[in-house]
């Protein structure tokens, strides 16, 4: 497993910014989120396949370890749009 600096490189790379009030990696670019826990808990290789996956440019893709509630998911969608 890669150590964090690894990975929040990786996520840096394609886009990223990490958010300090929700401790999550998003890209409003391609609508996808990364929490902390997620991103610590998966390998590099994981982590890079869920970059890659294509998405809608409608809807924000959440990538937790727990699926959000569709009220976290519409305050999340507001707050990082």
């Amino acid at each position: 497993m890669l150590t964090a600096t690894g990975k929040t490189q990786i996520l840096e790379d394609a886009g990223y910014a990490y958010s300090f009030d929700r401790l999550s990696y998003i890209n409003r670019q391609t609508r996808k989120a990364f929490s902390l826990e997620f991103v610590q808990d998966h390998t590099e290789s994981q982590l890079k396949a869920c970059i890659d996956e294509p998405t809608s440019s409608q809807e924000w893709h959440f990538y937790f370890n727990s699926p959000p509630s569709e009220a976290v998911k519409r305050e999340l969608s507001a707050v990082f749009s």
